[in-house]
């Protein structure tokens, strides 16, 4: 328990920022998905459409430090690979 005011407002702080680096890592997930259920139909427009979606997500989640910028860069690039590879 914090003993100090500027504790005691850190931890309100890190309070508010756990709930909206879940609610940003659940996003990335959830468009993530959609691409990856998209590959899997193989609907390559589907898919397309679901990767530009999902970049602007997965690039709000490295600018806040959710996942690691080159982890996010990985992502998209293996994704639009796939879709590529798409016939």
């Amino acid at each position: 328990m914090a003993n100090h005011k500027s504790a005691e407002k850190r931890a309100r702080q890190t309070e508010r920022r756990t709930a909206v680096n879940g609610a940003r890592r659940s996003r990335m997930r959830s468009s993530i998905k959609k691409v990856e259920e998209a590959i899997a139909a193989g609907d390559k427009k589907a898919a397309q459409a679901a990767l530009r979606a999902a970049q602007p997500e997965l690039q709000r989640g490295a600018a806040a430090r959710v996942v690691a910028a080159n982890a996010a860069s990985r992502r998209m690039s293996r994704l639009n690979a796939r879709i590529k590879a798409m016939s």
